[in-house]
């Protein structure tokens, strides 16, 4: 298949302008009970960061789109309290931006953060920004939100969505809030019952 000029510059100075590196299992399927892809990459603030410098604690992995009407929601209040409870328990909370350049939740790391701050969503951590989808690719992140909970030993201990509800209407019962049962269980040293759920929201707006 031909790939254009354009397609093939873009790309290219994609990859080059997030210096992101993987290692040889870098585009792996994540399995729960084994070790979380590792990564290294810019984040919104300029920092290079990767997953290793977090050894020892409890990372949650967040792939957002503001745009996305299911985070628009969640972003009601739901997500910063979850946020929140888990920067009181120690855990490092990172967002993923895998939207392309053009595509609906691509922003600047400028405005990633602006969002952050005009949302109150203080208890952020890191925002990768993940335009080539790298990242996203490795975690096979569908969705946002999608979320990962990795243990402090850096294992996978969660993959799915943050609860059982896409899309909630009056008298339905108060969601399961998968995402937090799993974190929960990860900090108490206990399994965590549902590993895996089905992740909902907007598709993940990968670079062609």
């Amino acid at each position: 298949m031909a790939i254009s000029r354009r397609t093939f510059t873009l790309t290219a100075s994609l990859l080059a302008a997030t210096a992101l590196s993987f290692g040889a299992a870098a585009h792996a399927q994540p399995v729960i009970g084994e070790r979380a892809p590792d990564f290294t990459a810019t984040t919104a603030t300029g920092e290079t960061v990767s997953l290793a410098d977090f050894a020892g604690q409890t990372v949650m992995l967040e792939w957002t789109n503001h745009d996305c009407p299911f985070v628009v929601r969640h972003y009601q209040g739901n997500m910063q309290a979850l946020q929140d409870e888990a920067a009181e328990n120690g855990v490092v909370w990172i967002q993923v931006i895998s939207s392309a350049p053009g595509e609906q939740g691509y922003v600047s790391a400028e405005r990633a953060l602006e969002l952050n701050e005009e949302r109150g969503a203080s208890n952020v951590a890191h925002v990768f920004m993940d335009a080539p989808g790298i990242i996203g690719r490795a975690y096979d992140a569908r969705t946002t939100p999608h979320m990962y909970v990795i243990d402090s030993e850096g294992t996978l201990r969660y993959n799915g969505g943050i609860d059982d509800q896409p899309r909630p209407r009056a008298g339905d019962p108060e969601p399961i809030p998968y995402a937090q049962i799993a974190l929960n269980a990860v900090l108490a040293g206990e399994a965590v019952e549902m590993p895996e759920t089905q992740p909902y929201g907007c598709n993940v707006k990968y670079v062609d």
